[in-house]
This record gives C-alpha cells, structure tokens and sequence, in this order.
C-alpha cells in the first residue's frame, strides 16, 4: 500500500498540480523501505505524470481557438520558440519545480517523438530521486 501511495504521489507531482513526492520518499526511507524500490517507484510515477502532461500538450493546441483557452497566441509562440531553441535535451530538467511541468506540456504541444520524451524525461527524474535518496542516506 505504502507504495502505491508513492507512486500517485510521484505521479501527481508531476503533472500540473501543485504536488510534492519528496516528502512522501523521505518518509517511507525513514520508515525502512527498500531505497532501489522506492527509486523505482518514485522514478516511474514521476515520469508517467510527466506522460500524461505530454499528452495534455499533444492535443491541447486542438482548443486554442475556445474562449476558454487558458493561454494567448502570443504566449505558446513564446514557449514553442524558447523549446526550439533549448530543444528536446531541456527534458532532462522536467524534474524542476514549476519550469519542469511546462517543459513536458510544451513537449507535447511541439510533438516531440514520444520514445525521446519518456527516455530523457525518465534519466533526469531517475537522477533527481537518486540523489535525494543518496543525501538522505548521507545525513541518516
């Protein structure tokens, strides 16, 4: 159960709520659980929320023309242009608060091939909970 509930935790952090996992990975260190399989876990809910962002981007732009369309013209050319620029290597800092979940929205919306996606989206969250991991291991 414990970590079912981390990965929705990871899963839900990230995507565009306002979530944090890395109470719920020091929490369950703390508690004796195995650090590869949290690792795991956590690396792989982490990834799939940044999938379901991918596929939010990947149809978003479908609405744009909605009144209800949250974002202007003028701002999505701005995001596709800073992603042109940076390219599809900036995903491996679609750990990063606040910058990280747009970067996997925006990759979706630039239709950037999925298999590159996952692959780096994956090594920058493996990396990120790793070295969490790795410091609370230090300190504890």
């Amino acid at each position: 159960m414990a970590y079912l509930l981390l990965f929705l935790s990871a899963f839900g952090a990230a995507t565009l709520l306002p979530l944090s996992s890395e109470v719920a990975v020091i929490a369950m260190l703390g508690g004796g659980y195995s650090a590869k399989t949290i690792w795991l876990v956590a690396t792989v809910g982490n990834t799939l929320g940044s999938v379901a962002n991918y596929l939010l981007g990947r149809y978003f732009l479908h609405f744009q023309h909605k009144p209800w369309f949250p974002f202007k013209p003028a701002s999505i050319s701005r995001a596709q242009q800073w992603f042109n620029k940076y390219g599809q290597w900036s995903l491996l800092f679609a750990w990063a608060p606040v910058v990280g979940d747009a970067l996997t929205l925006i990759a979706g919306m630039m239709r950037t091939r999925f298999l590159v996606f996952v692959v780096l989206v994956f090594i920058g969250k493996g990396l990120r909970y790793f070295i969490i991991i790795g410091a609370y291991q230090q300190i504890w």
